[in-house]
C-alpha cells in the first residue's frame, strides 16, 4: 500500500468511506463504472457500483447501449443502502429520462435520513471517442444527444454538477463559444439547479464545434494541434491552460469567505490524446475526497490534480485514447491549479467588517482617504503583483510558537529566551468571552469607549500597545509577528504579520513586502492553502487541528489525517505551523504527521506557570524530533543490511 509521502505503509486497518458510483459500465475499461472504482480506491475509499446502462464500447466506439430496468436499477439502490451506507454520491451515465427521474426521487427520499451525504452529478452525454451515450431508448444515438437530458429533477438535491463545455451549452441551451458566455452560463446553471457548478473547459479546444458534426475518429489531440496552430489565444481563453471554473452555492462546512465565491482554477493543460475517462474520474474523485472529509473547493482542486497527474502519466491501450493513469493522491505541488477569484461581493463584506466600529472595536479606525483607496489596495495586492521572490524567508523553523495576547506574558517570554512569538490582540467584540470583557482593561475600555462616542482613542490605545510590543521583540532579538495590525505592523517595523484569508482581501501586501516583513498566513483547507501559497508567505499556518476555544473558527476542525496531507504537499516549500488545540497529550501525535512547528496558545496562556508551560512543550517536541531522527536512521541502518 502507498503511503501519501510514496512510501509502503502498514496495511491500513481503519475501515475505509464508502463511495458509491451510479454510472454505466464501459467494457473497455477506460471510463464509467470502471474508471469511478479504480479512481476511488486510488484515493483511500471502497467504492460501491450501482449499474445505470451496459455499453458496448471500446477506445474508438460506442457500438450499442442499453439501460438497465427501473426494477433493477432501485433494487441496486436498495440493497446498497441497508448493507453499505455512502460517505458521498457520484452520478455518472443515465440512460433517459425515466433514469433520472427515478433517482431524484430516490435522492429526495435518501437525504431524509442522510441530508450531509453530498451528491456529484457528471452529466455525460458523449463518450471520449465522439459516440453519444444518452439514448433514451432509441436507436439513433445521434439524435437523442441532440436532445439533451433534463437534470431539473435534481435541483436542491445535489452539491455539485460538473458539465463540459458541450454539456454545459446542452444543459443551459446557450452558447458557449466564448469565456464569458461560458462562466456566465456556468452561473445560470447553479441558480437553476441550486447547486455549485464545476464547469469543466479543459475540452475547449474543441471550440464552439459541435462534436457529434465530426468524425468520430478525430481525436482530441489533432483538434487540440489545430487550435493550438491558429491562435494561443481564442475568445478569451489561454488555450495552453485548462481552466475550470468553480461557482459555489451554499457550501457546507466552508469559510463564508468562499461557501458563495467563483472562481478560475488554472492548470498547464496537458497534450495527450490518452484522456479517455477524464470526466469520469474527475467527478469520482471528487467524491472520494468529499468522503474523506474535505470541503467541496478542497475535493475539486485535489481532483483536477489528481486528473492533471493522471493525464501525463496516460499511454495508450488500444487504437483510440487510452486512460488515464492512476497515481495516487497528488502531493506535486505544480500539478495543483492557480485559483483565481472571479466575484468581489466576498471583498466589500470584508470591507465593510474592518470598517465597522461596532463589529471591530479596537481596530485601528481607517481614514476616509484609505476607504476611498480600499479598492485600489486591494487591485494591487493580488498574487500576481507581489514580487516573484516572495516574502521574507525565515531563517529558522520556529518550533514551538507561542501566540498571546498580553504584553506582561509576552514580555515573560522573551526573556526567558523565546525567539518567535506572535501577538493577537483580539479586536472584534465577537471573540471575547463574558469573563474576558470582564477581566479585559482594553475590552471594558473599547465598550465604554463607544458608548461615550469615542471610538477613535481605541486606535490610540491598541498603536501604543503594538508599538511596546515591537520595541520588546528588537530589544530581545526575536522574530515577533503581529497578527492582522499591519499597517501599525509597518509603521514600527516589526519582525512580521500574520494575517487570516479574510484579512488578505483587505491588505496591502505589496506595501508588507517592501517594508521587508516576514508573512505568515493561516489556511482550513487545502484550497486555502493553494490561496497562500500564491502569496508566497514566509510560513502556512494549518488548523484549526483539534477542537479550540480561543477564537470562533469557520471550518471544523481539521484533524491528523488533513495535516499529513497538508504537509506532505507543502513540507517542501515553507515551514509549515499546525495550530489549534495542541498541548502535551497530543503533541507527539502533531509531530507524527511530520509537521516541523507548531503554535500554542491555551496550553501557555491558561496554564498556572505559562514559562513552564513553554519549557515543557518545548523539551517534548524536541524529544519527539529526536525520536524521529533515531527512527529514520534505524529505517535507513535495516534497508542497507
Amino acid at each position: 500500500m502507498q503511503g501519501i509521502h510514496g512510501g509502503k505503509l502498514p496495511m491500513n486497518t481503519e475501515r475505509p468511506a464508502f463511495v458509491w458510483t451510479v454510472a454505466g459500465s464501459d467494457s473497455g475499461g477506460g471510463a464509467g463504472i470502471q474508471a469511478d472504482l479504480a479512481t476511488i480506491q486510488d484515493l483511500g475509499c471502497h467504492g460501491c457500483s450501482v449499474i445505470t446502462t451496459v455499453t458496448a464500447q471500446s477506445s474508438v466506439a460506442v457500438t450499442l447501449v442499453e439501460p438497465v430496468s427501473a426494477a433493477m436499477l432501485m433494487a441496486q439502490l436498495t440493497t446498497l443502502l441497508s448493507d453499505l451506507p455512502p460517505k458521498a454520491i457520484k452520478i455518472g451515465l443515465l440512460a433517459d429520462q425515466t433514469q433520472v427521474a427515478l433517482l431524484a426521487d430516490w435522492i429526495a427520499s435518501f437525504k431524509i435520513h442522510y441530508p450531509f451525504v453530498p451528491v456529484i452529478v457528471d452529466p455525460v452525454m458523449v463518450a471520449s471517442c465522439g459516440d453519444a451515450l444518452a439514448v433514451d431508448n432509441c436507436q439513433d444515438i445521434k439524435s437523442a444527444a441532440k436532445s439533451a437530458l433534463d437534470f431539473k429533477p435534481f435541483k436542491g438535491l445535489i452539491e455539485l454538477i460538473t458539465p463540459n463545455v458541450l454539456e454545459l451549452g446542452r444543459l443551459t441551451h446557450s452558447d458557449v463559444s466564448t469565456k464569458a458566455q461560458f462562466a456566465a452560463a456556468a452561473l445560470a446553471l447553479s441558480q437553476s439547479l441550486d447547486c455549485s457548478v464545476l464547469a469543466k473547459g479543459g475540452d475547449v479546444s474543441f471550440g464552439c464545434t459541435d462534436i457529434l458534426d465530426d468524425t468520430h475518429a478525430q481525436t482530441h489531440a489533432s483538434t487540440y494541434a489545430q487550435t493550438q496552430a491558429n491562435a494561443h489565444k481564442s475568445n478569451g481563453w489561454d488555450l495552453a491552460l485548462a481552466e475550470d471554473y468553480l461557482v459555489c452555492r451554499q457550501v457546507r462546512a466552508s469559510s463564508k469567505l468562499h461557501q458563495n465565491g467563483r472562481f478560475w482554477l488554472a492548470s498547464q493543460r496537458v497534450n495527450t490524446r490518452h484522456n479517455h475517462g477524464s470526466g469520469c474520474t474527475l467527478s469520482s474523485a471528487i467524491a472520494a475526497v468529499l468522503a474523506q472529509g474535505f470541503v467541496l473547493q478542497d475535493a475539486v482542486v485535489v481532483a483536477k490534480a489528481y486528473v492533471s497527474q493522471g493525464l501525463s502519466a496516460a499511454i495508450g491501450l488500444g487504437q483510440g485514447p487510452g486512460p488515464l493513469a492512476r497515481t495516487g493522491w497528488p502531493n506535486n505541488l505544480s500539478r495543483y491549479a492557480k485559483i483565481n477569484l472571479c466575484d468581489g461581493n466576498f471583498i466589500s463584506h470584508q470591507l465593510n467588517q474592518h470598517l465597522d466600529v461596532f463589529n471591530d472595536l479596537v481596530a485601528t479606525v481607517l481614514s476616509a482617504t484609505d476607504q476611498a483607496t480600499a479598492q485600489v489596495r486591494i487591485a494591487s495586492t493580488l498574487p500576481q503583483n507581489i514580487l516573484s521572490h516572495g516574502f521574507k524567508v525565515l531563517d529558522a523553523d520556529l518550533g514551538v510558537y507561542p501566540v498571546v495576547s498580553d504584553l506582561t506574558m509576552l514580555e515573560s517570554l522573551l526573556a526567558a529566551g523565546v525567539k518567535t512569538l506572535q501577538l493577537r490582540i483580539k479586536t472584534d467584540i465577537s471573540e471575547l468571552t463574558t469573563a474576558e470583557l470582564a477581566e479585559s482593561d482594553l475590552g471594558k475600555s473599547a465598550l465604554s469607549r463607544c458608548e461615550s462616542g469615542e471610538p477613535e482613542l481605541i486606535g490610540s490605545e491598541l498603536e501604543a500597545q503594538i508599538q511596546t510590543a515591537i520595541a520588546l521583540g528588537k530589544h530581545f532579538n526575536a522574530q515577533l509577528f503581529i497578527n492582522d495590525h499591519w499597517q501599525l505592523a509597518i509603521k514600527y517595523h516589526a519582525f512580521g504579520v500574520h494575517l487570516g484569508q479574510e484579512d488578505l482581501a483587505v491588505t496591502d501586501l505589496a506595501a508588507i513586502q517592501a517594508a521587508g516583513l516576514a508573512l505568515g498566513i493561516s489556511s482550513h483547507s487545502y484550497f486555502e492553502l493553494l490561496l497562500a501559497h500564491q502569496y508566497s508567505p514566509s510560513y502556512i499556518a494549518l488548523g484549526h487541528i483539534f477542537p479550540t476555544t480561543t477564537k470562533q473558527m469557520p471550518s471544523a476542525p481539521q484533524g491528523l489525517a488533513k495535516l499529513k496531507h497538508y504537509v506532505a504537499l507543502l513540507q517542501d516549500h515553507y515551514p509549515l505551523v499546525a495550530i489549534g488545540g495542541i498541548d502535551l497529550a497530543n503533541l507527539a501525535k502533531v509531530k507524527a504527521t511530520g509537521v516541523g512547528n507548531i503554535a500554542v496558545v491555551r496550553a501557555i496562556t491558561k496554564a498556572k506557570d505559562p514559562l513552564a508551560a513553554f519549557a515543557e512543550l518545548s523539551q517534548a517536541w524536541e524529544q519527539c524530533s529526536l525520536s524521529e531522527e533515531l527512527a529514520v536512521k534505524h529505517e535507513l541502518g535495516a534497508k542497507h543490511e
